[in-house]
């Protein structure tokens, strides 16, 4: 009898562990790398909400020039307001990393780095529709003519 308590018990275990494996979706991680000649690394991104529940962005920064002078972020938007979002950006200045404060265009953003400078941020990625047009760019002014990507959401 012990014996059919203990499989049982273990049996429940398993079970329960199998059926919330599937809820708990991992975190996933993407390396980004950009540099004094206004390009990203990879310059598209592709990533599964089945597999991701959010995303972290870590972004590195390979150059030497300064955030003032060659500063970088990584900002994501739907497509459609990735150029109205990095202009009005431009006004809002490096103190607020070239990002207008409150801007509801914005998805999510990393910092403005210079050379040999990192930064990493996490955002979710559940208002994040499959099949959706993003775009990924530098807000910095001036950059986000080149230094822009697509970013695509999967099943």
């Amino acid at each position: 009898m012990k014996y059919f308590i203990v499989v049982k018990s273990l049996f429940v275990v398993c079970v329960y562990f199998l059926s919330t494996s599937t809820t708990f979706a991992q975190e996933c991680t993407m390396e980004v790398t950009v540099g004094d000649n206004l390009n990203f690394i990879p310059t598209e991104m592709s990533v599964s909400k089945s597999e991701c529940s959010s995303l972290t962005i870590n972004l590195e920064h390979n150059g030497v020039l300064p955030r003032n002078g060659m500063g970088h972020n990584w900002v994501l938007s739907l497509t459609s307001d990735a150029q109205a979002a990095a202009q009005s950006g431009w006004q809002a200045g490096l103190d607020n990393q070239y990002i207008r404060p409150g801007d509801e265009r914005v998805i999510a953003t990393t910092d403005i780095i210079g050379g040999g400078e990192s930064t990493s941020m996490t955002f979710s990625l559940n208002s994040l529709e499959v099949g959706g047009e993003y775009t990924y760019f530098c807000s910095f002014v001036g950059h986000f003519g080149v230094m822009q990507g697509s970013f695509i959401v999967n099943d």
